[in-house]
């Protein structure tokens, strides 16, 4: 199965939890801060991401999306 997320980057603190979880290792943090000065995940949307959702479930701050195809 395939997937995809989408990580708001204003919500999320870059406690970097889904990066740690992501089986397929498809999230990094990046290099720029959002507004509230955090280095926020974003999603490496060349990977192989498959829907699993753990990304999601880990994170704190409820800011993961997750999409099944």
């Amino acid at each position: 199965m395939k997937g995809s997320i989408e990580i708001s980057h204003q919500i999320c603190k870059g406690c970097e939890l889904c990066i740690n979880f992501c089986p397929k290792k498809v999230i990094k943090l990046s290099d720029k801060l959002n507004a509230a000065g955090y280095q926020h995940a974003i999603y490496i949307e060349d990977g192989e991401c498959t829907g699993c959702a753990v990304c999601a479930i880990v994170c704190p701050e409820v800011a993961i999306e997750v999409y099944r195809a």
